[in-house]
């Protein structure tokens, strides 16, 4: 009993010794961001000399001004098929945003089915989705709207829970598909182990028209020279005889400029196929000039990885003043842990019990962090854990004074949440 009020004494007087600096943090009446994974200015004046590229014809002559071509020139397929390891026919490119992608995949899914010869998936009653947590909060949100049931799978350091995985899909015929984040994971920056990615490509689903949204976002953001490496999940399904069941998609709205990118999926050529006939009733052609400039500024993909190399060298200085700023203000205290990832555009950081606190404590003096529970389907983490930064737009010396009043929220957080007990 002594003992036990003595260490309430002493959390009392810590407490008050860090609202002290808290107050002091208020008056400095800050204004800093780390709630999306927005690239820097800087990351986008490194594709400015793209807009100077004036072409208008392709190799074969057509003129992309015109309409057609719904599901990509040729130009763009070929430089998507060599960063997406597949072939041209398995290749689908769109406009700016691969969530727009998924979004009418799903919708198209929904309303059409996933082939001629299945059924429309709002013909088949109550359905349900599966979410990797923490996971990308867009991603839930697509498959909220629409109604279907949101599954939580938990995530861990290789991957979705498989286990959880094959046991639900196998035996579930209203699960129709699963979200995944597979390299440098949002927000944990994980990568799926190659067991992972086979036992994905091994499914075998009591829903024939289940489907792997297979989101393969951050495939190319590498921060390190030695990058993590991600088996081909198309490549293993076409193995497996199951590549009708997944969707790969990517985009280089991280690479040249988020509103204006080029965004592609690839799928077996079956669904290609299917996919362009109902991509052709909504649009006549997508913005084909630039598809065009895209592939002339890029030229191939080693092009495209020299260009990554340049938004490394600008952004692992972030990630690093974070990390380092973390661990300066938190490290051996056993307040929250964190992830340090490889690539990707997030750190994902957990305390049981604190990410709601945190996050209001720190909104409340001018650093905004995406919402507690946010990376959780419906928004709701069930051990108010997580919290995903995102250091990629702020400058390094934002980003220092930011963490800085994050490690400060926290262990301010972790000692009243002490003080309960």
């Amino acid at each position: 009993m002594g003992n036990s009020s003595v260490d309430k004494a002493q959390l009392t007087q810590r407490l008050q010794e860090l609202m002290q600096e808290y107050e002091a943090v208020k008056a400095k009446n800050l204004k800093l961001d780390m709630t999306r994974g927005k690239p820097g200015a800087d990351q986008l004046d490194l594709s400015m000399d793209m807009l100077a590229i004036q072409d208008v014809r392709g190799d074969n002559g057509a003129d992309y001004r015109n309409y057609g071509i719904v599901d990509g020139i040729p130009e763009i397929k070929r430089l998507f098929a060599a960063l997406m390891d597949a072939e041209e026919d398995e290749i689908i490119v769109g406009g700016n945003s691969s969530l727009n992608m998924m979004h009418d995949v799903v919708a198209n899914a929904l309303l059409c089915g996933v082939s001629e010869a299945s059924e429309p998936w709002c013909k088949q009653g109550k359905l349900k989705f599966l979410c990797p947590a923490p996971g990308y909060d867009r991603h839930f949100a697509v498959t909220e709207k629409f109604g279907f049931e949101l599954i939580t799978v938990p995530m861990t350091p290789t991957g979705p829970d498989m286990d959880m995985v094959e046991s639900l899909v196998s035996s579930d015929p209203q699960i129709k598909g699963i979200w995944s984040v597979p390299k440098y994971s949002n927000p944990t920056g994980i990568t799926y182990s190659d067991e992972t990615v086979r036992r994905f490509a091994a499914l075998r689903p009591a829903a024939q028209d289940f489907r792997i949204f297979w989101d393969n976002a951050y495939c190319l953001h590498d921060l390190y020279d030695t990058p993590d490496t991600l088996l081909d999940l198309l490549a293993e399904c076409k193995k497996n005889g199951t590549e009708d069941m997944v969707y790969v998609f990517m985009s280089t709205s991280k690479i040249t400029f988020p509103g204006s990118g080029v965004a592609a999926m690839a799928t077996s050529k079956k669904n290609a196929r299917y996919l362009k006939g109902l991509i052709g009733l909504q649009t006549i052609g997508p913005d084909k000039l630039n598809q065009l400039r895209h592939a002339r500024y890029f030229g191939d993909k080693a092009g495209v990885l020299r260009h990554m190399q340049k938004h490394a060298a600008l952004i692992r200085p972030k990630f690093e003043a974070v990390l380092e700023g973390l661990e300066r203000g938190l490290g051996g205290t056993g307040i929250g842990s964190w992830t340090r990832p490889n690539g990707g555009y997030f750190i994902s950081f957990d305390l049981p019990g604190c990410a709601s606190r945190i996050a209001k404590l720190a909104g409340d003096v001018g650093v905004a962090l995406t919402p507690a529970g946010a990376t959780f389907p419906y928004g709701r983490d069930p051990q108010d854990s997580n919290l995903r930064i995102a250091p990629t737009m702020p400058s390094v010396e934002e980003l220092r004074a930011a963490t800085e009043v994050f490690c400060l929220c926290a262990k301010i957080a972790w000692t009243e949440q002490q003080l309960q007990k």
